[in-house]
């Protein structure tokens, strides 16, 4: 392919950011132009918030996904008249962000900015495969395992714990183990 491909940003309806990111997938794959329209993505970010009963007290805590653009949804495309098409056509999407709505592609400053492209690959973990950690946080907080496999790039752990005589996996961020 000639041209590369760049991520442009989308307007959608509020609410809508996931379905507008599903159609625009299965979009693609029933047209077949994975090697025009790459990638769409929708930002998030985990939250931990406390959860109360109705009088008030604190009963726990539980992790929420938090849209980081909400009513954006991000596309990574090769730009023609077709793929311009395809997208603004897309039930739920308003427009492509951009002077006069012409799209106007993120430059590779604002995507590792925006933390659309998680390339990470400098990460290290103080822990490995076999050792023995400690969760620390999660609804299985202070139970302790054994690292069975950890995937740098999506920022996760497979951890195995023993609980009530049965071996569980666990599949963990990375943040929320330590090395026992």
């Amino acid at each position: 392919m000639a041209e590369q491909a760049n991520w442009y940003v989308v307007h959608t309806y509020s609410g809508y950011e996931n379905k507008v990111a599903q159609d625009l997938m299965t979009m693609v794959e029933n047209r077949r132009i994975q090697d025009l329209i790459c990638d769409v993505k929708v930002p998030t970010e985990t939250v931990v918030e406390e959860v109360f009963d109705k009088r008030g007290n604190k009963t726990g805590e539980k992790e929420v996904q938090h849209k980081l653009y909400p009513g954006y949804v991000f596309v990574k495309m090769v730009m023609n008249d077709n793929t311009w098409y395809i997208v603004r056509n897309t039930r739920g999407c308003t427009g492509f962000v951009g002077p006069a709505s012409k799209p106007e592609p993120l430059t590779e400053e604002e995507v590792a900015k925006m933390g659309v492209e998680n390339v990470v690959t400098d990460l290290s973990v103080e822990y490995k495969v076999g050792d023995t950690v400690e969760i620390t946080a999660g609804p299985m907080e202070g139970s302790v395992g054994t690292v069975e496999e950890i995937d740098i790039p999506a920022r996760k752990v497979r951890v195995k714990i023993t609980m009530f005589g049965r071996e569980l996996p666990a599949e963990l961020e990375l943040h929320q183990v330590k090395l026992f």
